[in-house]
């Protein structure tokens, strides 16, 4: 049983913000040499998208939700 609505806004946001941090841990374990202006379209591109896919998940829903067709077993 699901205990909240899933959110795949929230996904895609966690996921580049959570490359980004993996990207700022390599630089700062000496692994690679990340330039400070790499994270900043990493970071707004990711919000954007997330954004993106909040507002399109969000029409997906209301248009379901909306849908004036009785069930299929209706009598």
């Amino acid at each position: 049983m699901l205990r909240h609505e899933f959110q795949p806004g929230r996904l895609v946001a966690g996921t580049f913000l959570t490359l980004t941090g993996i990207i700022y841990a390599g630089d700062a374990g000496g692994a690679w040499e990340t330039p400070w202006f790499v994270v900043i379209p990493l970071v707004m591109g990711g919000l954007c998208l997330a954004g993106a896919v909040g507002v399109l998940t969000r029409g997906i829903r209301k248009r379901s939700a909306a849908d004036p067709r009785p069930p299929a077993d209706y009598r």
